[in-house]
């Protein structure tokens, strides 16, 4: 019994993750953030490569049931997304920016003894904006990448893309997704992936290049997240915050990068309706966290 509540926990975890990992704007790191098992992700992922035998099993079973959730959610969100944010994208963005700007004051909450003792470190606030606007600025210009013919120029910037995209997704921050739009390969790997799963391989060679690029940005960033978190935590913390400003900026510019270029958000087109969706889904996923952390307590007693 004990088990399967685990795997279901696990699974709910990773299906979480998920779809927030697919979407601009809201990271998976930002979800294992808000639901509390954050750490413990990081370091499962970093002794994946890193750990003795031990902790490799244990980082190994607990990273399969979250995995599990986590390719049926993915899967999910880009067979319909794929549209859905053709045809939605006010919406959709209005959404995100309810969960963010809400979910800003959580993450203070959470670690406000860490942040109240080192304030002097405010300052990374504005390196975290600094970092997510000026990459959105410098990319702005870039339209949607065409992958259906490949040259070792496109290889190598789906590769690097998808590092630092991996890199962003394991932070509670800025969504990897947010950086796949800002360079322009967001909605092309979105449909890559929807293809695939309609069984069209023509897509296998470009989703080989990002899956090698999710790897390797997994084993070069997520050393250096934990060690940040362990050594820097305050800074970190604040820099992470700063990000999660700065990615409102994205999401606002987020309909200039479609395929078909729209607006960006203005006052007329943004949705309060999904706004306040998006601040719902953010008090559902607080109400799933105190039923876990209570579950953990009557474990412990």
């Amino acid at each position: 019994m004990k088990k399967l509540k685990e795997l279901i926990t696990n699974f709910i975890q990773g299906f979480c993750m998920a779809l927030a990992d697919s979407v601009p704007g809201v990271s998976g790191g930002t979800i294992a953030f808000l639901l509390g098992f954050y750490d413990k992700f990081i370091s499962s992922l970093d002794n994946i490569f890193r750990g003795n035998w031990d902790e490799k099993k244990t980082a190994l079973k607990f990273l399969i049931k979250l995995g599990i959730g986590w390719v049926i959610g993915f899967c999910i969100a880009a067979t319909l997304l794929s549209n859905l944010f053709n045809t939605k994208i006010y919406a959709m963005s209005s959404l995100f920016i309810g969960f963010i700007i809400f979910a800003i004051p959580i993450v203070i909450y959470e670690e406000k003894d860490v942040l109240k003792k080192n304030y002097k470190s405010i300052i990374f606030v504005l390196l975290g904006i600094t970092l997510v606007v000026g990459i959105t600025l410098l990319t702005s210009s870039n339209n949607n990448t065409d992958l259906t013919s490949l040259n070792f120029g496109k290889i190598l910037y789906v590769f690097i893309a998808a590092a630092i995209a991996i890199s962003a997704m394991v932070l509670p921050g800025i969504s990897g997704s947010t950086f796949l739009l800002v360079f322009g390969i967001y909605m092309p790997i979105m449909t890559a992936i929807k293809e695939f799963l309609h069984l069209n391989f023509s897509y296998l060679p470009i989703l080989i290049v990002f899956g090698l690029g999710v790897v390797t940005g997994i084993v070069t960033f997520v050393r250096l997240i934990k060690k940040c978190l362990s050594n820097y935590r305050a800074q970190t913390i604040y820099t992470i915050i700063g990000m999660m400003i700065g990615s409102l900026y994205s999401i606002v510019n987020g309909p200039t990068t479609l395929s078909e270029p729209q607006e960006a958000m203005t006052f007329s087109t943004f949705s309060i309706g999904f706004f306040i969706l998006g601040i719902a889904i953010l008090v559902i996923l607080q109400g799933l966290k105190f039923i876990m952390d209570k579950e953990e307590i009557e474990k412990s007693n």
